[in-house]
This record gives C-alpha cells, structure tokens and sequence, in this order.
C-alpha cells in the first residue's frame, strides 16, 4: 500500500491569541476601530472543514504535535528570546517582535506554549517523512513562522517553523543539506537570515516585489561567507500570476535544487498568492499551487527519496483560501476529490495570467543566480 500524507493538526494551536488588531495594525489610537485580526483562526479552520467535508481528511495520517523543548527551539532561537516569552506568556502576553518596527506579533498569556506546540508539530511531521511513516507532510498549524528572526519574532511569526524543520532533519535524524522554498507572498526574511552563511541550506523565495517585509527580499541578496549562493530571492512584479509563477518554477527553482541536491525540502507554503487575497497583488488559483506542488514532489522523488514537508504559513481571504488548501493536499496524497473549485474558472479568466515581458526579466535575471549554488 503506498504510503499516506500527513496532516499536522490541532485545535489548540487555532486559540492562539493575537489580541485586539485591525487587519494587521493595532486597533485602538483614537481612530482605528478593532476588527478581526489578520492572522486568525477562520482561514485554517476552514481548510480543514473543507478537507473533512472533501473526505480527503479520512485518507490523511494525524501526526499529533507535541511542544518543542528549549534544546530544539534553541538550534534556531537566542536562548534570552525564549526566556523573554515565556516571562510575558506567563503574564499578560506581549509581543514577540520585541520593538522591531513592522513587525508587530502580538500573543496573549499561554502564547509560548501555543507556538512551542505549534514548533513541535513541525518537527514531528519531519519525524514521520524521514522515518517514512508518511509519503509526504503537511503541517497545518498556527501561529505561522516564516518571518520569525533568531532573536524575536516578527510579522505575526514567533518561531521559524521551516529553520527548525532544517536543523531537526540535520540535527536529529543526520541529513546534510536541506533547501527551504517559500512560496508565501511575503519575502522569507527569517529562513534568509538565519541561514546566510550556512553552505548546507539552500533558502529560496518567490514573492511580491516590495510588498514585506519593507527593504527585504532584493534579487541581488544570495547570502554571504560559506552560504554565498545559497539564497535566492525572485522577487516578483505586483499582478505576476500563473505564467510567472511556473515559469519561475521550472527556470530557477528546479534547476537550483538540482544543483543544491538536497536530503530534504521544506516549502513554507504561504496561500497569500491566492488572486482575492487582501495581503497581496498576486493572481494564483489552486490549480497553480497544485501544480507547484507537484513540481516539489517530482523534485523531492528525483532528489532526495521523496522527503517533503510543507509548513502553512499566510493567507488571509477566508472564503477562497481553502480551496488553494485543498489543491495542494490533493496533490500531496494523489487523491482529486468530487469538491469542485468555484474560484478557478473566475482566476484563470484574469487577463494578463500568460507571462509578461516584465516578469520574465526578473525570472531571467535570477536565472543567473543559479550557477553560484
């Protein structure tokens, strides 16, 4: 029988607090009127009804999180960050950014242990791929973690999940090199940092050319010391849809990770790319993420003995995220359910989804990145 994918799940991880926001600025100040937060439960939620209501949810493996101890949190994160949530979780909660300008990641008391759950989840679904008790995974878990530095959080990201997922796979099962892809529509600051000067991870991210974090995210930026070639950043035009997006696929991220040959991919699968998403200009439909999925799979079968994991990161429109969830897990498990799409047919009728002649010329220009690797 092959075997089955894996989901990472579990409603704890859904009572994280992000406290009083408006969108994604602080409510209050006289002015903003409190509303739903951005980063919130309803969009996860919402994947997994889909996926039960899909029945896909019955041919998925739970694999159960536990808590992240200190000594894995710590391959990554500065001993004083841990101490320092733990201080404010225990009290009224805080934020994790830890005054760092536009990176507000406000939590509430017991927010440590949420996201240390969250942390284990993902390491325990790297567990269940290397140790082959699943084909492949997909941690559906919050709070998200690809913006998150080694010494405080940021943009709603209090620990790295794709960072930790890499060191674990090094550090605990014995893997060399592991390539971390973003797909989010916001720049993998956190991965990119944490890893400049790391030769043995290859840090990749597709997203909107200026959108966030502010000043991150430049083509030219390919890492430093003995990790110099080992980040790529192609940082799309606003607008970029299905055309860009496969063609940055097949013309940088393949040929990097087969030039990298990596024991592991990661994706921090952000499905804020999605065409209605509030946070981006992006114009992807599911079938673009289910193909970019398969994409990483024949990558990972080719390369690394099929070792994929997948971390949820962004996405934010709730009614047309579920179904950009619900493509990639089917892609995932080799099942295409009877849940049709209602989004796809108005997305793929968007003008201008071919590639563009300015989108190609970042998709050019990052091509000659790919020789450094």
């Amino acid at each position: 029988m092959p075997l089955p994918t894996g989901l990472v799940w579990h409603e704890l991880l859904m009572w994280h607090d992000t406290s009083a926001l408006a969108g994604f600025l602080k409510s209050g100040r006289g002015v903003i009127e409190p509303d739903e937060p951005s980063e919130s439960a309803g969009g996860k939620r919402r994947i997994k009804n889909l996926l039960d209501v899909s029945g896909l949810t019955e041919e998925l493996l739970l694999v159960k999180p536990r808590p992240a101890t200190d000594a894995e949190l710590t391959r990554v994160h500065a001993p004083a960050y841990l101490e320092t949530l733990r201080t404010m979780s225990a009290g009224d909660g805080g934020d994790a950014a830890l005054g760092h300008v536009g990176g507000e990641t406000p939590f509430g008391p017991g927010g440590f242990e949420i996201a240390a759950l969250a942390a284990g989840g993902i390491l325990a679904a790297v567990d269940a791929v290397v140790e082959r008790r699943v084909a492949n995974a997909y941690a559906l878990v919050r709070p998200p973690g690809h913006h998150a530095e080694a010494e405080h959080g940021f943009g709603f990201c209090i620990f790295n999940h794709g960072a930790l997922a890499a060191r674990h796979a090094q550090q605990a099962h014995g893997l060399k090199r592991v390539a971390i892809l973003d797909w989010d529509v916001h720049h993998g600051n956190g991965a990119e940092h944490i890893f400049w000067e790391d030769p043995d991870v290859l840090t990749i991210s597709i997203h909107q050319d200026g959108c966030y974090p502010a000043n991150s995210g430049a083509i030219d930026a390919i890492g430093g010391g003995a990790g110099k070639g080992r980040n790529l950043n192609i940082p799309l035009p606003p607008g970029s849809g299905i055309g860009a997006y496969l063609a940055t696929m097949e013309r940088v991220v393949l040929p990097a990770l087969r030039r990298f040959a990596p024991d592991m991919i990661v994706v921090a699968s952000g499905l804020d790319a999605g065409a209605y998403d509030p946070q981006g200009r992006m114009m992807l439909a599911g079938s673009t993420f289910a193909e970019m999925t398969r994409t990483m799979m024949t990558a990972a079968d080719e390369l690394c003995d099929g070792r994929l994991l997948m971390t949820h990161e962004g996405g934010y429109h709730r009614p047309s995220v579920p179904f950009l969830g619900l493509a990639i897990l089917e892609t995932l498990s080799g099942r295409k359910g009877s849940v049709e799409d209602p989004f796809e047919p108005l997305i793929a009728g968007m003008p201008h989804q071919t590639l563009q002649p300015h989108q190609d010329a970042v998709i050019r220009l990052a091509e000659t990145h790919v020789p450094l690797i």
